[in-house]
């Protein structure tokens, strides 16, 4: 794998790229694997860590989206009727292409109407149409009598049944690793903690721009024939840099997720409320030995530190007692977040609750080329247009055309679903923490345990699988330049534990100062970054 400091030289070679993305989520990673795969010169600028925003914020699902395809039907909305058909579709390709991160999760709907019944049971029966050879399995109705024995803590008081289908479940921030360690297995000079600190223009047109490397404050010039603004809840910032006087195109919306102990939810099948007191969807998930709950859809300014608020956390809290017999105060959380959504703007929508989740692409007069909107399940349609568009509005010539629905990502080729058996017996692993490596690393999990040896192969925090071997990986194979980057995105384990990653961050924090040199004051920098992420919940 190519280091950093590699692709910075690149970067600063003076060559002219064909595309440079700016945003390392979801959607610019994607660009970038879309375009290098097909030939193009990419390079990628990112000015946090991969999915230090919203793609590492989600609430950990690959699906087609059952409240779009209710607002599909009942409005004759062909919008999000198309939107549910390609996500499903692509939900399909992103659990084969990405085995390791993705798994199938069961969800119930509990229903306490008759008349909800078949209006349910229907929605779902064209849900599971519309996925085709791509479906997980047949949607079906359960007793109120199945629904109390699989789930004990339901309300009992007019249950009637309820609905059971099939999503995805995946790991958001290391999918987006994966997709970015791929694109430069593809020859894209992909960097984190490179800001776009201006843009380049040659006779009024997009030309490049220009950098700041945040680790060694210096700034260069990157030539490109298309820029690409992927910046996601960020993009009208770089859209001023173009043009200050270009309208606001996005209108941000935030939701907030709580994470509980196991007790609350010892279920592998998720929950979901299709109506809150406020029209929305709640979900109460299993996550790595967690209960995951969200969330909501507030609107919200485009911050980089995103934070639940009390109310929001209330309002999680009280639809779960009213919908279960459990009960959770703020005193039970483990951890919480908060991610925003980059919704396009509609003068027309009541709320942001309604605005479609659609992707749109768009080019200004100057040729900065914008991708903004849809959801982490689209993300490959969201890259390969964008990258049809630009290939078109720049006059590049691809040598192929789009291959990611059949380019395994990092870590794919060669995983074997069943290997954590034969890591625990080869390194002395744990069942837990070999199953872990594997789930995490893929076919690259014996290299990694190989790193977990001695004190590396100590637990990273008590009572979860991580191991401190991996931070030495994480430095040397997968960009970790600063302790939130391992604590919070390569491992989960500040949105699992917020007090669990308090304790372990000390020593994290002494072997990078170790290994990558920091000074004082970049040592107080990244006792900061870590302090977002260990900070008690609201009230908790």
């Amino acid at each position: 794998m190519t280091g950093r400091d590699d692709i910075i030289k690149t970067l600063q070679g003076g060559e002219t790229f064909d595309l440079l993305v700016v945003g390392g989520g979801a959607t610019g990673c994607g660009v970038a694997l879309d375009a290098a795969s097909r030939g193009l010169k990419v390079a990628l600028a990112e000015k946090g860590d991969f999915a230090c925003g919203t793609s590492g914020r989600s609430t950990k699902l690959l699906h087609g989206g059952v409240r779009y395809l209710e607002a599909a039907v009942l409005h004759l909305d062909r919008v999000q009727f198309n939107l549910v058909r390609d996500a499903l579709a692509e939900r399909g390709l992103l659990l084969k292409l990405a085995p390791h991160l993705t798994r199938r999760l069961t969800l119930i709907t509990p229903l306490y109407r008759l008349s909800d019944i078949p209006y349910l049971l229907a929605g779902l029966k064209l849900y599971d149409l519309l996925a085709g050879d791509a479906g997980l399995g047949a949607s079906r109705f359960l007793s109120a009598s199945e629904m109390l024995e699989r789930f004990s803590g339901l309300k009992r008081e007019g249950l009637k049944g309820g609905v059971l289908y099939y999503d995805g479940q995946f790991d958001d921030a290391r999918f987006n690793l994966a997709l970015a360690l791929t694109a430069i297995e593809e020859g894209a000079a992909v960097a984190s903690r490179l800001e776009v600190v201006a843009l380049l223009k040659k006779g009024g047109k997009m030309a490049g721009g220009v950098l700041r490397d945040r680790l060694s404050g210096r700034e260069f010039e990157v030539a490109a024939r298309c820029v690409v603004n992927a910046c996601g809840p960020q993009a009208d910032r770089l859209r001023a840099l173009d043009d200050p006087a270009a309208p606001l195109l996005l209108q941000v919306s935030s939701g907030t997720h709580l994470l509980l102990p196991r007790r609350f939810w010892p279920h592998d099948e998720g929950v979901t409320i299709p109506k809150t007191e406020d029209g929305r969807v709640l979900f109460i998930l299993p996550w790595h030995g967690g209960c995951l709950v969200g969330t909501t859809d507030h609107p919200a300014p485009a911050s980089d530190q995103p934070r639940p608020l009390g109310e929001e956390i209330d309002y999680l809290l009280r639809h779960l007692s009213r919908h279960f017999d459990l009960n959770p105060t703020r005193a039970d959380l483990l951890a919480c977040w908060s991610g925003l959504r980059p919704l396009v703007r509609d003068p027309a929508a009541a709320d942001t609750a309604s605005l479609a989740r659609d992707h749109v692409v768009s080019s200004s007069p100057s040729g900065l080329i914008t991708v903004v909107g849809g959801k982490w399940t689209t993300y490959r349609k969201m890259a390969r247009d964008t990258v049809d568009f630009a290939a078109k509005r720049g006059g590049l010539t691809p040598r192929s055309g789009c291959r990611t629905a059949t380019l395994p990502l990092y870590g794919a080729a060669g995983f074997d679903p069943a290997g954590a058996g034969a890591l625990a017996a080869r390194f002395a692993l744990t069942p837990e923490s070999a199953a872990h490596l594997n789930q995490s690393y893929g076919a690259l999990a014996p290299q990694v345990a190989e790193l977990c040896r001695g004190e590396s192969a100590e637990p990273l925090a008590a009572g979860y699988p991580y191991l401190k071997g991996e931070l030495y990986w994480g430095m040397r194979r997968e960009f970790v330049l600063g302790a939130a980057d391992f604590l919070a995105r390569r491992l989960p384990l500040a949105l699992l534990d917020r007090a669990a990653a308090e304790r372990a961050a000390p020593w994290v924090l002494s072997v990078m100062t170790r290994e990558l040199g920091w000074d004082g004051a970049r040592q107080a920098e990244e006792r900061q970054e870590v302090a977002l992420w260990t900070a008690p919940c609201p009230g908790g």
